[in-house]
C-alpha cells in the first residue's frame, strides 16, 4: 500500500490553488532545501520535487485529488467538471474497492517512475544554472585614463614638434587573468593584485601654434580595458618653458618688449609677437622704459576662465645706426638741456 503524502502540504499551497502560485512555492522550497545548500534534506527536496511535478500537471493533479478527496476544496472550471464526471462514469460499474486498488497501484508505480526521473532532471537544471552563473562572464570595463606632463620651448610650440614620453600602463596579469589566486596561493607575478604594471614609449606629435597648458588626447592610449571593454585615453598636459623674455605664471603671460627711443618720446603704436598671435599696443607719448601694460583677457584661455597679457618696455637703442641717425641724435644733445640724473642721490 502507498502511502499518502499531501502534496498541497508538502508545498504550503491549498488545493484551489493556481499552477502560478504552486511555482511560485516550489521555487521557495527549493532555494531552501535543495541538497547542494543543506546536504541533510534530500529527502524532503524529493518529497517536494514529487509534489511539484504531480500539482503542476493537471491531468496528475486530478487523479491525485480523485484519490484522496480533494474535489470539494479545489475551485474547477467547467471542462475539469466535466473531465471529473466521465472518470466516475467510467469507473462505475467496478467494484470500488477494486477500482481504488487498481487506479493507486497503476498511479503509483508510473508517479514514483516518473517522479525519480524529475528528480534527476531537476537537479541537472539546477547544477547547469549554477554552473552558468559561475561561468558568467564579467561585464566589459573600460581602461582608466592616463595623465602625463609634457614640457616644449617656445621654438616648438610655435613650429611644432614630437615628443617620446615614457608612460606606466596598468594591464591584467597575463599569468591569473586577474583571478588573483592561483591553486590557492597567490599569483607569483602579480602578488595576488591581479594586475602588472609596465612602462611603455609612446611618440606624439604636438601641433604648431599650440597653447600653453593645452591638454592633448591621445585616443587608445591609456590602460587597457578589461573583459573586452575599452582602452582609456592618454592626457598630456603641455607646459610652454619661457625664456628670458616670455615668462608664464598660471593663466597670465609675460611679455618684456624692447622700444626705440623716438617710440618712447613721440608714443604710437607697436605690434607685439605673442604664442596667441599678433597683437597691438598702444605706446603713449613720453613712456619710461619699465612701464608696464596689461592686456586683459588675452592671455591663456582655459576653460571659462581667461589670463591677461602684461607688456613692460624697455628703451633699446638699437647696434647699427645709419650716418643720418647719429647726426640727429648729436643735433637732440644739443638741443637738450635737461640732466636726467639730477634727482639720482634724492628720495
Amino acid at each position: 500500500m502507498i502511502k499518502f503524502k499531501n502534496y498541497y502540504e508538502i508545498l504550503g499551497v491549498t488545493p484551489d490553488s493556481s499552477n502560478a502560485e504552486i511555482k511560485s512555492a516550489y521555487r521557495r522550497l527549493a532555494r531552501k532545501y535543495h541538497p547542494d545548500v543543506n546536504p541533510s534534506t534530500a529527502e524532503l527536496f524529493k518529497d517536494i520535487t514529487e509534489a511539484y511535478t504531480t500539482l503542476i500537471n493537471s491531468e496528475k493533479r486530478r487523479q491525485y485529488n480523485i484519490l484522496n478527496g480533494f474535489f470539494e476544496k479545489q475551485k474547477t472550471n467547467t471542462s475539469s467538471q466535466k473531465a471529473e464526471q466521465e472518470y466516475k462514469e467510467k469507473t462505475a460499474t467496478e467494484p470500488n474497492k477494486k477500482q481504488e486498488k487498481d487506479i493507486k497501484s497503476d498511479f503509483g508505480q508510473k508517479q514514483k517512475k516518473h517522479s525519480e526521473k524529475v528528480f534527476a532532471d531537476t537537479i541537472n537544471d539546477i547544477f547547469k544554472e549554477f554552473t552558468k552563473k559561475e561561468q558568467k562572464k564579467p561585464e566589459p570595463q573600460n581602461g582608466a585614463d592616463i595623465t602625463a606632463d609634457v614640457t616644449i620651448n617656445i621654438a616648438e610650440a610655435l613650429k611644432g614638434t614630437e615628443r617620446t614620453v615614457n608612460v606606466l600602463h596598468t594591464k591584467l596579469c597575463p599569468k591569473c587573468q586577474g583571478r588573483k589566486f592561483i591553486n590557492g596561493s597567490k599569483c607569483s607575478a602579480c602578488d595576488g593584485k591581479g594586475e602588472v604594471s609596465e612602462h611603455r614609449k609612446i611618440t606624439v606629435k604636438i601641433p604648431a601654434k599650440i597653447k600653453n597648458g593645452t591638454k592633448l588626447r591621445v585616443k587608445g592610449e591609456g590602460n587597457p580595458g578589461k573583459f573586452g571593454g575599452k582602452n582609456g585615453d592618454l592626457y598630456l598636459n603641455i607646459n610652454i618653458q619661457g625664456n628670458s623674455k616670455i615668462k608664464y605664471d598660471g593663466l597670465n603671460v609675460y611679455y618684456e618688449v624692447p622700444i626705440t627711443p623716438f617710440e618712447a618720446v613721440l608714443g604710437g603704436e607697436i605690434v607685439v609677437n605673442t604664442l596667441e598671435g599678433n597683437i597691438r599696443l598702444k605706446i603713449p607719448a613720453r613712456t619710461n622704459s619699465g612701464q608696464k601694460f596689461r592686456l586683459s583677457g588675452q592671455g591663456v584661455k582655459q576653460k571659462n576662465k581667461s589670463g591677461d597679457i602684461i607688456v613692460t618696455v624697455h628703451i633699446e637703442i638699437p647696434q647699427s645706426l645709419s650716418d643720418d641717425e647719429i647726426k640727429l641724435y648729436e643735433k637732440l644733445k644739443k638741443a637738450s638741456s635737461h640732466n636726467v640724473r639730477e634727482n639720482l642721490l634724492n628720495d
